[in-house]
């Protein structure tokens, strides 16, 4: 069901080995195509002790959106530096070879949100332009090479926002000459297509509350379908339309909280809330349809069933889902019924919130944990499988200053070179083989 996009590939042929390996770029959230799968090859296979040195770091603000990495350039956007004399966001453009800095856009952003450390969404690269938008709502399409802006749209004032606690958080989208956000306006406007060109709007959809998720494509029969998880349910759209195409319905018991991406693998879309439990949908592979297999909830997000994710996404594996639990509780469960397979609390310390980003790399999985550590690790109805271990980038306080601080933003892994932030700096280490 996950819509496969054309890979831009680098083929490097090492003449002494003979050996080649496949590079691409991350040019937005989660990847090329939003499943978090890195399908380089060539990567070193077992990571040094110690600390991953660096091949360079840059000084930023802070900021939640990961960086995204496209045709050499690095995109990342924060809350400027400490000693701005008034709110701003800024969205900022390095060069991936070296971190020169290539151009920035300050703009002025008065937060009236909780966790107030800086915008959400990654940069959306696409076609010779960039996309961002920023926790209050400040949307912008730039030239992704010049920094040129070509249009932009405040999204509090235009569509009277039912703004959700944390902002605006999910990474715009584009589909064919749209750019679809989710942009929480009241009445049919939480979700949003932007014509890509000149940022008029194409459709509305929705009259629901937003939550923090971000969408996806899926392929179902002849149709392309935009999934969009709201605050109140996992939704089916037609994304040249907007139309309403299917419908799961995912009241919240408390608030809207859903932040994790929805993961897809064959017909099944799965989504995981840190208060409302996991959703299994089964997507109709013939037509635009989707329902219920199962959803599980346990009694808070303390005594939890299944599986309630916060900030990670979970993936699914062949008959399992791999998931990290509301207070770091690695988690392996039965697709068909949700049962818990296994638990395990080392790959993380146990802390509320506590985060580990999954991306596939074949039969393996690269990890990064809220601890700053990257992890090569294999997981499997057996258990947890601890390959080797590095550190990669130290927490910061200004996201949560408990426990010595988090590193929870989404790294990036392009052309063999990890990409990763914090309050304070953005970083760039190889993970090629050592000569």
């Amino acid at each position: 069901m996950r819509l496969e996009l054309p890979l831009v590939i680098v083929v490097a042929v090492n003449m002494a080995t003979a050996s080649i390996s496949i590079a691409e770029d991350w040019p937005q959230w989660r990847g090329k195509n939003r499943d978090a799968v890195l399908r380089e090859t060539g990567l070193m296979e077992t990571l040094p002790k110690g600390v991953l040195p660096r091949k360079w770091s840059v000084s930023i603000g802070a900021g939640y959106s990961g960086p995204t990495v496209a045709n050499g350039r690095v995109y990342v956007t924060d809350r400027g530096p400490e000693d701005a004399q008034k709110e701003i966001e800024r969205v900022l453009c390095f060069s991936a070879d070296d971190g020169e800095l290539i151009w920035e856009h300050t703009y002025d952003a008065v937060y009236t949100i909780s966790y107030r450390a800086g915008p959400r969404a990654a940069v959306t690269i696409h076609d010779g332009k960039a996309l961002s938008v920023g926790a209050m709502g400040h949307f912008k399409c730039f030239d992704a090479a010049s920094g040129d802006l070509l249009w932009q749209r405040s999204l509090s004032e235009e569509y009277q926002l039912r703004m959700p606690n944390w902002g605006i958080t999910a990474a715009p989208l584009v589909y064919q000459d749209s750019v679809i956000q989710i942009i929480a306006g009241s009445g049919n406007a939480c979700v949003v297509a932007f014509d890509l060109e000149t940022g008029k709007e194409r459709w509305r959809a929705i009259d629901e509350r937003a939550g923090y998720s971000a969408p996806i494509l899926v392929r179902q029969g002849n149709q392309d379908v935009v999934v969009v998880w709201t605050g109140e349910s996992v939704s089916g759209l037609d994304p040249t339309s907007g139309d309403i195409l299917w419908v799961v319905p995912m009241p919240p018991r408390n608030m809207p909280i859903g932040v994790s991406t929805p993961v897809v693998e064959g017909n099944h879309l799965f989504v995981s809330s840190f208060y409302d439990g996991s959703l299994l949908i089964r997507l109709d592979p013939d037509r635009p349809a989707a329902k219920k297999l199962w959803h599980r909830m346990g009694i808070d997000e303390k005594n939890t069933d299944a599986l309630h994710c916060m900030i990670s996404t979970p993936i699914i594996k062949g008959d399992h889902i791999y998931g990290v639990d509301s207070y770091g509780e690695l988690r392996c469960l039965d697709l068909a019924t949700g049962d818990r397979v296994w638990e395990n609390q080392t790959a993380v310390p146990r802390a509320r919130w506590a985060t580990i980003h999954i991306i596939r790399h074949g039969d393996r999985e690269i990890m990064i944990n809220d601890r700053g550590d990257l992890i090569y690790a294999t997981l499997s109805p057996d258990g947890y499988t601890e390959h080797s271990r590095a550190g990669l980038i130290a927490p910061t306080r200004q996201q949560l200053n408990r426990r010595g601080g988090v590193a929870w933003a989404h790294p990036a892994i392009a052309n063999a070179h990890i990409y990763a932030r914090s309050d304070d700096e953005l970083i760039c280490a190889s993970l090629m083989p050592e000569n």
